[in-house]
């Protein structure tokens, strides 16, 4: 299996949860809780997303973290 990294944003909403999105991945939307939940949300959701990609013979997109 291929490791992939993503960029990940995690914003504070004003109800105390935290949003997550994945820019690379639309839709790769998720929440947590506490700062530990979204982390660990995000790693599901990309791993569910990534994985529904395989299964529909679509390649996963490579972001590129060149300076």
């Amino acid at each position: 299996m291929e490791n992939y990294q993503f960029t990940v944003i995690i914003e504070r909403q004003p109800e105390g949860e935290y949003l997550v999105t994945v820019p690379i991945l639309p839709g790769c939307v998720t929440e947590g809780r506490t700062l530990e939940d979204a982390r660990t949300m995000a790693a599901d959701a990309i791993s569910a997303y990534c994985t529904s990609l395989r299964k529909h013979d679509e390649s996963i997109p490579v972001e590129s973290f060149d300076e």
